[in-house]
């Protein structure tokens, strides 16, 4: 859960609705592919502006980025009753339609506005990163499909359930969205939870209450509930993911109360993975420290620019 800097796309990003075989998914995208392409996906009540501050750097360093809102997520609508298309498999479908709109893979549809549009020939593999909530959806479309990625970076995203604190922060959430409306949930948040204390959408200072306010009710409670029920129950499946062989990185901020650090060590050991830790960031170095994460993942990327795909 992370606080963007700005709900407005900065010089040199393109807002647009990327259509795909699922349906359309607001985006926002920057650079060019000189390097490569990367997938950006947020985390629980997050949206594609929780990257914005990466989009410059890495467009700098040569590299297109395009942070999409999931299904049910601030710009992009889903259903607010049901939960069934937010269920783990669905969101990684999603993703991998995405990924084939984005490279002119086997079901790609047509991208408004695009600038790099898909062409002929072998389907681009991509970066995909995950923060937090969204690590676990891009970790379930890797394992659905592994051959469309190049890479796969778990930014501040463990490897299963949230932890016991957090996991009752979520139920306390999913309670009130049983029983009462997004705006009410919203107002009672508010009242209840001191800024200092509030985390991701809810820590803001009143120059951004608008903004964030209104990002909070574009969110559908069905995707909410169904999310956090997800960050509370879900496995331990970092051996699968081994398994798989894809390059991973396990990017995170010294400090996190959702999955402690020293779990997110032990699980890149288990990986294999190349590991990155942004000193003074917390749960969100792609908001708290933005230069410094986005130089990490060039870092990352850069090892695999002569691969073919």
């Amino acid at each position: 859960m992370s606080r963007p800097a700005t709900f407005v796309p900065p010089p040199g990003t393109r807002a647009y609705r990327l259509v795909t075989a699922r349906g359309e998914f607001a985006v926002i995208e920057a650079g060019s592919p000189e390097k490569g392409t990367a997938l950006l996906l947020p985390g629980f009540t997050g949206s594609k502006e929780d990257f914005i501050s990466l989009h410059e750097p890495l467009a700098a360093a040569g590299y297109r980025t395009v942070a999409v809102d999931g299904r049910g997520q601030y710009e992009t609508p889903g259903p607010t009753d049901d939960e069934a298309p937010y269920a783990q498999a669905e969101l990684a479908q999603d993703v991998l339609a995405q990924v084939d709109a984005l490279t002119g893979g086997p079901t790609h549809g047509v991208a408004h506005g695009l600038a790099h549009a898909p062409v002929d020939g072998p389907q681009e593999r991509v970066h995909l990163v995950g923060h937090s909530f969204g690590g676990q959806v891009a970790r379930a479309a890797v394992l659905l499909d592994p051959p469309r990625f190049r890479s796969l970076t778990l930014m501040s995203s463990g490897p299963a359930e949230i932890s016991p604190s957090q996991q009752q922060r979520v139920k306390l959430l999913r309670d009130a969205l049983a029983v009462m409306d997004m705006g009410q949930v919203w107002e009672a948040i508010q009242a209840l939870e001191p800024p200092e204390d509030a985390e991701g959408d809810l820590d803001a200072g009143l120059e951004d209450q608008d903004d964030l306010k209104r990002r909070w009710l574009g969110n559908s409670p069905a995707q909410l509930i169904a999310a956090g029920r997800q960050l509370c129950e879900e496995p331990d499946r970092v051996a699968e993911l081994a398994a798989v062989g894809l390059p991973v990185h396990v990017l995170s901020g010294e400090r996190d109360d959702t999955w402690p650090v020293p779990l997110l060590d032990d699980m890149a050991v288990r990986l294999d993975a190349h590991r990155t830790i942004v000193g003074g960031a917390e749960h969100s170095p792609n908001s708290d420290r933005p230069r410094e994460t986005a130089e990490a993942l060039a870092v990352f990327w850069d090892q695999f620019r002569d691969r073919v795909g």
